[in-house]
């Protein structure tokens, strides 16, 4: 019997329907032969430190470091009903196929249950992109041999013992040391998340510390030939800092006198350049996340849920925990069947479907640059849009316009910059022509349901300017002083602290570390930096203000007495370089974890006197006894309780500052770190 092991239940009933897996059983499907079943996510999951020994239930430094001889992974009691059904199917299974998400997690999530089950069987790798039917049988004809796809399960078992170590110990270390210091709730620490969390504190410190400068700009309406235009003042030198704003107001408001007086402004020199810009690549999920932020004011995880419903639930577009915008050569030979189903999907998009280049190649067709996965487009089949909601639909559309932006010609326009004299003033005024469209098309028709698609448009904003030549005279119209303050850095979103997390790379020196950061983009996974994103709002490190997020108290104090090492974008670099290693048989699985383990040692002998020093926000009195509160986060999000919980439960909604009962709490007693 060959059992075919997928992740989530949606992909199995798909890869159900094309095996013709019919019968429905108790957690699997049945058909000739074959069985279909799958995981919910990870079935299994790394033991806690309890489990090394009942005396890590008592969270103290003396403890520490906490280092497992011989690692332990348990079933989760959430989905054990599950797992003993794949249990079972493995026992008795003659064949195996992994079909879980084709990447380093997937690899996990298969190769974790097959250890603890203990199958010894043939095994193959199904490697799927998308879950329509036709690249379904695509990847059922191509199975890959279990080797080639197996360094990556320890590759990703690094990673995660890793991480086990980091976030464990560490975070039992400072939620100790912060407990000594009045904090109650737990100071989590993780290697990816407590780098994400500096990039937060250090744009907050920079808005803190940030003293506006007023400056000032002189704007002056000009005509010729009856065509109205806008030009600024060019301030000297002298006058300017380095952005090139004007910091002294006298010469500003004598500039406003030389050129009010001039009936007349000349040119003085005429420059145009055309400028030809490139489609850009179809989507990745971060990018994706970082437009939808920007566009549809989407929270990161929200965005992602669309597109994982795009993917399995309406099979509309390929797998979306994708880092990469470039696609296979080979999907070439796609393109017709492609477009034929978005057009059937959509007819509405016939006249720009009328404008597309179906055998145009662009940049986005390269294997050197496709990684584990391809760019996010739509599939080979038609969908249907009225099932989509309306976030559905928008998110659709920006997928779909990027893939036809790859059929249509350069957007170019031509920068006009005209320099002229007035009243012994220099003024500069830029104007904008489009002059061939080209894929901005597919941008601005990205419907249905789209509020716009095209990205910061710039011909929205820019002006065109009449015929100017060397020598014409224009009349001088309204000359207008404005009075300007430099504004600090805005707070990350969302969806730009995701760009941070993926552009890390600019806040390292050491060129080797640099680099490596460019190759992994970043911080973080494409799967995982939502989760790191929720997770420290849902300790409360991170506070939602707004679109915003901005660092909490606790935030401050934690980055400033973490190690440096572990709030590094850095340590990630070194991590990616050693899993890269033993992905390629370079570096043992074995060894990674004891040069960690050694590592992990060294860091609680040096920090385990630190004194950490939290200002706690001060609450109203507990409206059962009376007695002092302190924020907490809870499903709904901050509130005040008692400090005597669980002992009195009594609570004040942060809103209203009104006293409520509240259910009991389970404490959290470990930390889930990454």
């Amino acid at each position: 019997m060959r059992v075919y092991l997928c992740e989530k239940p949606s992909q199995g009933k798909d890869i159900a329907r094309v095996l013709g897996a019919k019968q429905r059983g108790t957690g699997c499907y049945n058909g000739p032969g074959v069985v279909v079943t799958w995981c919910i996510g990870h079935l299994i999951e790394a033991a806690p430190p309890e489990a090394y020994g009942e005396q890590y239930k008592r969270w103290s430094i003396e403890q520490l470091p906490i280092l497992p001889e011989r690692w332990r992974s348990e079933v989760k009691a959430s989905t054990a009903a599950q797992f003993k059904v794949v249990k079972q199917l493995l026992g008795q299974a003659s064949e195996l196929v992994i079909a879980t998400d084709a990447d380093r997690e997937g690899e996990m999530i298969a190769r974790e249950i097959i250890e603890l089950c203990g199958y010894r069987g043939s095994i193959q790798r199904l490697w799927l992109s998308a879950l329509n039917d036709a690249s379904i049988r695509k990847a059922l004809g191509a199975l890959k041999p279990s080797n080639e796809t197996l360094p990556l399960y320890y590759s990703a078992l690094a990673r995660s013992r890793a991480d086990w170590l980091i976030g464990m110990n560490l975070s039992r270390l400072f939620t100790v040391l912060g407990r000594q210091a009045g904090y109650q709730d737990v100071l989590s620490v993780g290697r990816v998340q407590t780098p994400t969390l500096r990039l937060v504190v250090g744009r907050d410190r920079e808005i803190a510390r940030f003293v506006s400068v007023p400056f000032w700009s002189v704007e002056v309406q000009l005509s010729h030939i009856g065509n109205s235009f806008t030009a600024n003042w060019m301030p000297p030198h002298a006058t300017t800092d380095t952005a090139g704003r004007c910091l002294a107001q006298r010469t500003a408001q004598q500039a406003v006198s030389k050129i009010g007086g001039a009936r007349e402004a000349q040119v003085l020199s005429v420059e145009t350049e055309r400028v030809r810009e490139v489609a850009p690549l179809p989507f990745d999920l971060s990018t994706l996340q970082e437009v939808c932020s920007r566009q549809f004011g989407l929270d990161v995880q929200e965005t992602l849920d669309i597109a994982q419903a795009l993917y399995e639930t309406h099979k509309a577009t390929t797998y979306p925990r994708s880092d990469s915008g470039y696609l296979p050569e080979s999907m070439l030979a796609e393109v017709p069947t492609v477009l034929d189903a978005m057009l059937a999907s959509d007819p509405g998009l016939r006249p720009l479907f009328d404008q597309l280049d179906r055998t145009q190649r662009s940049r986005a067709w390269n294997d050197a640059k496709v990684t584990a996965h391809h760019g996010i487009i739509p599939t080979l089949e038609p969908t249907n849009l009225s099932a989509m909601s309306e976030k559905e639909r928008a998110v659709y559309g920006l997928i779909r316009s990027h893939y036809l932006a790859q059929f249509l010609p350069h957007h170019e326009f031509d920068r006009t910059v005209a320099t002229l004299s007035a009243g012994g003033q220099t003024l500069q005024a830029t104007g904008k022509q489009v002059a061939v469209l080209g894929w901005h098309r597919a941008l601005i028709n990205s419907g249905p349901g789209t509020p716009g698609g095209a990205d910061d448009e710039p011909a929205q904003r820019s002006q065109i300017l009449p015929p100017l030549s060397e020598g014409t005279h224009c009349q001088v119209g309204s000359v207008d002083l404005k009075a300007l303050k430099t504004l600090p850095p805005k707070p990350f979103t969302q969806g730009e602290l995701i760009k941070a997390m993926k552009g890390v790379a600019k806040l390292v020196t050491d060129p080797r570390l640099k680099q490596k950061l460019k190759e992994t983009t970043g911080i973080g996974t494409e799967a995982t930096r939502a989760n790191i994103i929720n997770g420290l709002l849902s300790r409360s490190f991170l506070i939602k203000k707004g679109r915003s997020v901005r660092a909490s108290e606790a935030a401050f104090t934690l980055i400033d007495a973490v190690p440096a090492a572990i709030a590094d974008p850095g340590t990630t670099a070194i991590w990616e370089q050693a899993l890269d290693m033993i992905e390629s048989g370079q570096l043992t699985l074995d060894t990674f974890i004891a040069k960690q383990s050694a590592w992990i040692t060294q860091l609680i002998q040096q920090y385990s006197g630190t004194t950490l020093a939290i200002r706690i926000p001060e609450g109203p009195a507990c409206p059962l006894c009376g007695g002092a509160t302190r924020q907490r986060t809870g499903k709904t999000g901050p509130f005040w309780s008692c400090n005597r919980y669980p002992d009195c439960k009594g609570t004040v909604a942060i809103e209203s500052s009104s006293g409520k009962r509240a259910a009991p709490r389970k404490r959290r007693t470990a930390p889930r770190a990454s």
